[in-house]
């Protein structure tokens, strides 16, 4: 009889290999986390988005914009503030000049050199005043006497200018008894009497009355310039998202090494 032939032993099973980083990264938990992160990197995003738009900065409306002439209440009301798209817009309207309610502001440039402007205390038909720049002189005396003649012939005109924010008081020095910031908040308490509000901004009339120079007011600036902060705080939302999707990818290679460490304890991880 032949002899039997022995099998060798059948191997054990060996041990399951370890995962691959795709396979851990296709599992719904991290899955869930991708979406998440993209959703994340998204809105971040889209902030930076929003901070470079923010990064030009140029004026509300074009030059032919604030060049066309509208009516004065069409594009702001009395009692309320100023809108910046507003700013330098050429209007139109009607207004009683009140006697005795001329200001002279010092210190004042224009095409000429310093000098005074003298503002005036207009009344709308509807009540409401609007602050005046009248016209520049160049020395106090005129400018008196600009006023003396304006307050001989009291009449209700209308007027062509550009309608421009107010100014801080603070510029004025009152401590030397002068005057150089047409600051509405001032003009109130000077003016005898408001009696249906006033316009938050004032009014550099187009044309000077007699005895006074027009008062230089150029378009306002179209020119877009380049906030460096803004372009900042845009640079650093692209990095937040992309460290979102960054962060998802380092959890998920930690997984994988952890998994590739246990079952492999000898293996280099590359």
């Amino acid at each position: 009889m032949s002899k039997p032939v022995s099998l060798p032993p059948a191997p054990a099973d060996s041990a399951p290999s370890p995962a691959t980083m795709w396979e851990i990264a296709r599992r719904p938990r991290w899955i869930g986390a991708l979406i998440l992160s993209l959703t994340i990197a998204a809105s971040f995003a889209a902030l930076g988005q929003w901070q470079l738009s923010r990064s030009l900065e140029g004026g509300e409306i074009t030059e032919q914009q604030s060049e066309t002439i509208v009516q004065l209440d069409s594009v702001a009301s009395a009692q309320e503030p100023l809108a910046s798209a507003t700013t330098g817009q050429s209007v139109r309207f009607e207004a009683e000049l009140i006697s005795d309610d001329y200001v002279v502001l010092s210190d004042r440039r224009n095409t000429g050199g310093m000098g005074y402007w003298v503002v005036g205390h207009g009344v709308e038909p509807s009540g409401a005043s609007i602050a005046i720049a009248l016209g520049w002189a160049s020395s106090m005396d005129a400018a008196a006497s600009a006023i003396a003649e304006l307050e001989a012939s009291p009449a209700t005109l209308t007027f062509t200018g550009r309608l421009l924010p107010t100014e801080s008081p603070q510029q004025s020095d009152f401590e030397m008894g002068s005057r150089s910031a047409l600051a509405v908040s001032e003009l109130i308490n000077i003016w005898q009497d408001v009696p249906a509000g006033t316009y938050g901004g004032y009014v550099v009339s187009f044309e000077a009355p007699a005895g006074l120079d027009a008062i230089d007011s150029p378009p306002p600036s179209t020119e877009v310039s380049l906030n460096l902060l803004n372009v900042f705080y845009a640079v650093e939302w692209v990095v937040f998202a992309g460290f979102a999707v960054f962060l998802w990818y380092r959890l998920v290679r930690d997984v994988w090494e952890e998994d590739r460490e246990e079952r492999e304890p000898d293996a280099a991880v590359d």
